[in-house]
C-alpha cells in the first residue's frame, strides 16, 4: 500500500505546488489523477518517487518510508516504483529490448550494465514483457524507429521490468492519438489487474479516466478536491475541479470516437456497421 500523509511541495518562489495532500492506493487498484494545468499533479507522482523533493510530509510504500533517505538508500527503494513518462524516455539509438533491460538496471553491477550482459532470466523476463505488450517482432528495432503508441509500450514493458510494488504514470496518452491512447490505457488496466499492481496515473482527459479508472482523485490548486468512483464525477464537480466547462459535449465527443471505431472495427471484420 502506497500512503502520502499531509504531503506539500513549497518552491524556492514560495509557489505551494502541493498543501497537505493525503490519501492511500490499496494493491490492485488503479487511480487517476485529474486536474487543471498547474494542479499539481505531476509534482504529486514526481515527490512520491523524490524526483521532486517534498518540502513536508511523509510517503511510505508497503510501510518503509520514503522521505527522508540517503541517496543511496533511496536508490535502492526506487527499484520498488515503475515509471512510465509522457515522452517516453527511450533511449533512441538503443534496441527495443536494450530499453527494456534496462529497468533491470537497479538490481545489476556496475559492469554487467556497462557492458549490457544481462542474466539469462532478466532477457527472458524482457522477451516475456514483450511479447505481453505486443512487440515481441520489434525486439531489435532502434526505439527511434518506433510509432508513438510503440514506445509507450516500450515504457510499459521496461517499467514492469523492474518488478514495481507500485506504477506511476505522467500523461501517458497526451501525445497519442484517441484510438492509441485506449489502447494504451486499456493495456495498463490489464496488465496492472493481472499482477495485482496498484498504479497512479496522471492524466488529462477526463473521458479516458471515467472509462478505465477504479478510483478518480481530483486536484485543483495543490489540494484534494475530489476522491471518488468515476460514476460520482458529476458535472458538478468537474467544474469544482476545472471551472465553468460543457462536460455534457465533451462526453458525447469521446462517445462518438468511441462508436466511429468500433464501426471501423466491424467493417474491417466484414460485419455491418
Amino acid at each position: 500500500m502506497l500512503e502520502l500523509h499531509d504531503l506539500t511541495k513549497t518552491y524556492r518562489t514560495g509557489d505551494r505546488a502541493l498543501s497537505a495532500v493525503s490519501l492511500s492506493v490499496p494493491r490492485g487498484q488503479l487511480v487517476g489523477l485529474i486536474g487543471p494545468s498547474g494542479a499539481g499533479k505531476s509534482t504529486l507522482i514526481r515527490c512520491i518517487n523524490r524526483l521532486v523533493e517534498p518540502t513536508s510530509g511523509r510517503v511510505l510504500l508497503g510501510g518503509r518510508e520514503l522521505t527522508g533517505l540517503g541517496a543511496r538508500e533511496l536508490r535502492a527503494q526506487r527499484r520498488r516504483i515503475g515509471m512510465i513518462f509522457q515522452e517516453y524516455a527511450l533511449v533512441e539509438r538503443l534496441s527495443v529490448m536494450e530499453n527494456v533491460l534496462s529497468g533491470r538496471l537497479g538490481y545489476v553491477g556496475f559492469w554487467t550494465s556497462f557492458t549490457r550482459r544481462f542474466p539469462p532470466e532478466d532477457i527472458r523476463r524482457a522477451y516475456r514483457l514483450l511479447d505481453r505488450v505486443g512487440l515481441m517482432d520489434h525486439a531489435d528495432k532502434r526505439a527511434d524507429a518506433l510509432s508513438g503508441g510503440q514506445r509507450q509500450r516500450v515504457g510499459i514493458a521496461r517499467a514492469l521490468a523492474q518488478e514495481p510494488e507500485l506504477l506511476l504514470v505522467d500523461e501517458p496518452t497526451a501525445s497519442l492519438d484517441p484510438r492509441t491512447s485506449r489502447q494504451i490505457m486499456r493495456l495498463l488496466v490489464e496488465i496492472c489487474t493481472e499482477v495485482g499492481l496498484p498504479a497512479i496515473v496522471n492524466i488529462h482527459d477526463v473521458p479516458l479516466a471515467q472509462q478505465f479508472m477504479q478510483r478518480i482523485i481530483g486536484l485543483r490548486a495543490g489540494r484534494v478536491v475530489f476522491d471518488g468512483t468515476p460514476a460520482q464525477l458529476t458535472e458538478s464537480v468537474l467544474t469544482e475541479i476545472y471551472g465553468a466547462e460543457d462536460w455534457t459535449a465533451m462526453r458525447k465527443g469521446h462517445e462518438e470516437e468511441e462508436g466511429a471505431e468500433a464501426d471501423a472495427l466491424r467493417r474491417l471484420a466484414g460485419l455491418p456497421a
